[in-house]
């Protein structure tokens, strides 16, 4: 059963667990899919969550509904927060973090470059730290910009690879990518309500453990 965090007649926003793909696919863990099966409804993807990371997602359930969340996403005018651990600590607790950003899509990789050329965009984030245990840090991010694997290339370029995340190189292989989709703020388009929706990684887990709430 998936978890439903707020569901009207356009939108559905759930809780995706890590494994899980966020877009649409015949697979059994496909998250479209299973939430069709559950709500008895159609669904349309409107943005993606990485296979291994978690938390809070948005999924419109009518095309018109589509249509005027996918205008929001293009416009950034949905507020994203994440929740990670880092395999080191920062040397500032807050920060921002700009950078240019390639996408290696044969690689399925994001590469931090040093100047503009035919496919790099920009990326930056803001960061918090506030947890901090065995020289890791737990860390609240806010993108400023969505771009595939931005949080976790970023980090890395600093030599703080998100915990689990061997492909941008952690070397913990005691979990997977320790990335969780924590806050969903915005504006409905359709019945201008103002919607706050939050997620919690499992602080049960490794390396969720090594935090208190």
């Amino acid at each position: 059963m998936i978890n439903i965090l707020f569901e009207d007649e356009h939108i559905c926003i759930c809780e995706k667990l890590p494994g899980m793909l966020s877009e649409d696919s015949q697979s059994d863990e496909s998250l479209p899919k299973m939430l069709k099966e559950q709500l008895k409804c159609d669904i349309y993807t409107l943005h993606r969550l990485d296979k291994p990371v978690g938390g809070a997602i948005v999924y419109a359930k009518t095309k018109v509904a589509a249509s005027a969340f996918s205008k929001l996403i293009s416009e950034n005018a949905i507020t994203k927060q994440y929740i990670t651990v880092l395999d080191a600590i920062p040397a500032e607790d807050e920060a921002e973090l700009d950078d240019l950003l390639f996408r290696d899509r044969q690689k399925n990789k994001t590469y931090i470059v040093g100047r503009i050329r035919k496919g790099v965009k920009d990326a930056k984030l803001t960061y918090s730290v506030i947890g901090k245990a065995e020289n890791h840090a737990l860390t609240l991010v806010t993108l400023i910009t969505g771009r595939t694997h931005q949080i976790r290339a970023q980090f890395a370029s600093r030599k703080m690879p998100v915990t689990g995340d061997g492909k941008y190189g952690s070397r913990d292989n005691r979990c997977e990518t320790a990335l969780w989709s924590h806050k969903l703020i915005f504006t409905h388009p359709i019945t201008g309500e103002k919607i706050s929706v939050t997620s919690q990684p499992p602080y049960e887990s490794y390396p969720w453990s090594l935090f208190k709430r």
